[in-house]
């Protein structure tokens, strides 16, 4: 499986302007800067997309895999993912990703949902690709 997406940037680093698409159209002519990534302005910024592809497509949906696995019978995953970013001596860095997590199961069995947590939080494509420190708080509903 591949996926593509493109960027177009055009001016300098603070002024400029920048536009994401994506090969679905989800994303099209999405609008990035430099105000969008450090300051308050409008459009995304790689970070809030990493942060969404981590909580969304990738967390939640292995652990409902894993849960589906143990016959927990997942009904509702709620993930919210925390990305830090901090300026550090190289740069730039991703330090931090907190997932938090809130799940409703129809079978209630808190090991095997604590090892299922742990392991999407291990296993997911996500996870294995960054390099910074994730931590998960989940809590059953």
């Amino acid at each position: 499986m591949k996926r593509k997406a493109s960027a177009v940037w055009t001016g300098n680093l603070k002024d400029g302007k920048g536009a994401l698409t994506t090969e679905s159209k989800t994303l099209s002519d999405t609008q990035y800067s430099f105000s969008t990534r450090f300051e308050n302005g409008v459009g995304t910024n790689p970070e809030e997309l990493i942060a969404a592809a981590h909580a969304g497509c990738c967390f939640s949906m292995d652990l409902s895999a894993r849960l589906e696995k143990a016959a927990l019978g997942p009904k509702r995953i709620d993930t919210e993912a925390t990305l830090t970013l901090e300026k550090t001596d190289p740069g730039f860095t991703i330090t931090t990703i907190q997932l938090a997590v809130k799940v409703e199961l129809e079978d209630r069995d808190e090991q095997k949902f604590n090892e299922a947590v742990a392991a999407a939080k291990a296993g997911c494509p996500v996870s294995k690709v960054l390099n910074a420190d994730i931590s998960v708080t989940a809590t059953l509903a």
